[in-house]
């Protein structure tokens, strides 16, 4: 990851910056409590069995008040991290969605056309969970661990300077092989990691959505054997991902029980020597131990740590795409209303050896309905893009009330055009819920108009009105149904141009047949560009275009 501007990634994290320092506060503070608990008990302890034997006096009160102290301590500050800690988490997971969405929706469709949806899903749920999860798994932790690190050897100091020594050689060696072992090639694994999820995702996705199809050709069993060679891959690599780590915890236990015997074997012999009384003896010996305790858990932060960075890498492969067009420096005002007009246009997708668009010409007035015909890749769905604005010409210019549209503000311009892509999807939800998203803030009366428009009022005045339940993709619509709820999203916008793209397809020709004629009544004097296969009904359009080698004719 690298530091970018306030809107990047690491503008989220500093945004929280106050809980995500106060979350590795408290992480010390609870490996502080605990190390300090386990040396206190066991210097305690000692004290306590050699008193009782001596018969000698002991003040038994002000260690038993510390370690009830730091046991409380302990627990307080283990609460207030998980609690400090988790809200830290939720809240930036939040706003990582709501980045990545502010980031990737401008890109689609020009830029994110050519990535699978289960690559999307991937990035969006195990990359920014991966990510959320950065600081509180893996920077605070090993920030603490440090820092309970070179308290300890302070500690270790102020009681018995060869055991500082001893543990600082303890802490270089653990600090060094077991992260070496853990973190050695993690970049690649967890990259393959990353890559193998993303591959389960996009097969299972794509097998749920093409089920119908996959059963027709009988070819379901060919596809769930790919998607159980792809999670056998997944397991497989989390195993190799387990078997490092665990490794590495071997080789920290190895490192521990080494540096265990050595500090006994020292404090014993200061002890005896006289040069350490045996109760700071059991505290530096319990101290180390509760300091390898804690250490080992830093095996796993290095593992988050590589993880959360290829993940910030991959969300960066699809934010860090430069959109297809973008605004010009001083936008200017969209008329209210005005003619669109096409300039001998020239387009060409990239790597395309021809062009799509080849001095392509057209004028829609205002109020004017058009409809365009043509072969399947003839260029007419490039055309409604360029309408969009999703792309730019290579040649010639597109205007509306005699401006280049790359002059205005795009979401300026979007308020002018109302939309109705080929697949325009229904959503899982209510009847109001849908139609409102083509205007969040129209009230029940307009609801009510469109659907009339539409002929859909009676069969929701049957049901449960506005908040009929419509289903995951309009599963309790028919074909028609679905496709004049997705129309009454665009109608309700009310824009000056309405751009249609198949609004038909799928319908029997009764059907489509009533939906054009319902929807020219509905237009009420706005202009339509309509893009349709099927042959148009007679006072529905103005005029109808063929597309023919990148031109319109009439006819």
């Amino acid at each position: 990851m690298r530091l970018r501007e306030t809107d990047g990634l690491w503008g989220i994290f500093a945004r929280h910056r106050g809980r995500l320092l106060l979350c590795a506060l408290l992480v010390w503070l609870t490996m502080l409590a605990g190390v300090g608990l386990l040396s206190l008990s066991g210097g305690f302890l000692v004290a306590t069995a050699l008193a009782a034997g001596l018969a000698a006096d002991f003040n038994f009160f002000s260690p038993s008040a510390g370690v009830r102290g730091l046991t409380m301590a302990r627990i307080g500050s283990r609460y207030a991290e998980k609690l400090v800690g988790h809200d830290a988490t939720l809240r930036i997971a939040r706003d990582l969605r709501v980045w990545f969405f502010r980031r990737a929706l401008p890109l689609a469709p020009a830029r994110l056309g050519a990535r699978r949806i289960g690559d999307l899903l991937a990035r969006l749920m195990s990359d920014i969970a991966e990510v959320d999860g950065l600081v509180v798994r893996a920077l605070a932790p090993l920030a603490a661990l440090m820092a309970i690190g070179v308290a300890g050897i302070a500690a270790a100091a102020w009681i018995y300077l060869p055991a500082a020594g001893l543990l600082t050689a303890l802490a270089l060696a653990i600090g060094v092989l077991v992260p070496w072992q853990v973190a050695r090639g993690a970049r690649e694994r967890e990259a393959a990691r990353a890559s193998q999820r993303m591959a389960l995702r996009t097969l299972a996705f794509e097998g749920l959505e093409g089920a119908a199809d996959l059963a027709a050709l009988d070819a379901t069993a060919a596809w769930i054997h790919r998607v159980e060679a792809a999670a056998d891959a997944v397991g497989e690599g989390d195993r190799r991902r387990r078997r490092r780590l665990i490794a590495g915890q071997w080789l920290h236990g190895a490192c521990g029980a080494a540096g265990l015997v050595g500090m006994l074997w020292l404090t014993l012999a200061a002890s005896a020597r006289g040069v350490l009384a045996p109760e700071m003896a059991a505290a530096l010996v319990f101290m180390t131990l509760a300091l390898l305790e804690v250490w080992a858990g830093a095996g796993l932060a290095w593992q988050a740590l590589a993880a959360g960075r290829v993940a910030a890498q991959r969300l960066d492969e699809v934010v860090e795409v430069a959109p297809g067009v973008v605004d010009p420096a001083a936008p200017v005002a969209v008329p209210a209303r005005g003619e669109l007009r096409f300039e001998q246009v020239v387009f060409a997708w990239p790597g395309a050896q021809r062009p799509v668009l080849d001095g392509l010409d057209l004028v829609v007035r205002p109020g004017e309905r058009i409809a365009i015909g043509g072969d399947s890749g003839g260029g007419k769905s490039t055309l409604a893009a360029l309408v969009l604005r999703l792309f730019d010409p290579q040649g010639g210019a597109v205007r509306y009330g005699g401006v280049p549209l790359a002059a205005f503000a795009q979401a300026d311009w979007h308020r002018q055009v109302a939309w109705m892509p080929q697949n325009a999807p229904v959503f899982a939800g209510s009847v109001a819920e849908n139609l409102r998203i083509g205007c969040p803030e129209a009230d029940d009366a307009a609801l009510w108009r469109v659907l009339a428009q539409l002929r859909l009022e009676a069969w929701a005045r049957e049901r449960e009105g506005l908040e009929t339940w419509v289903g995951e993709n309009g599963a309790t619509l028919s074909a028609g149904q679905a496709r004049r709820l997705a129309l009454g999203r665009a109608l309700l916008r009310e824009a000056p141009l309405l751009v249609l793209d198949e609004p038909t397809d799928g319908l029997d020709v009764d059907t489509a047949d009533a939906l054009l004629v319902d929807l020219a009544a509905a237009l009420e004097g706005r202009s339509l560009l309509m893009i349709t296969h099927g042959v148009v009904p007679d006072g529905v359009v103005h005029v109808a275009y063929r597309m023919l080698d990148g031109r319109l004719e009439v006819g």
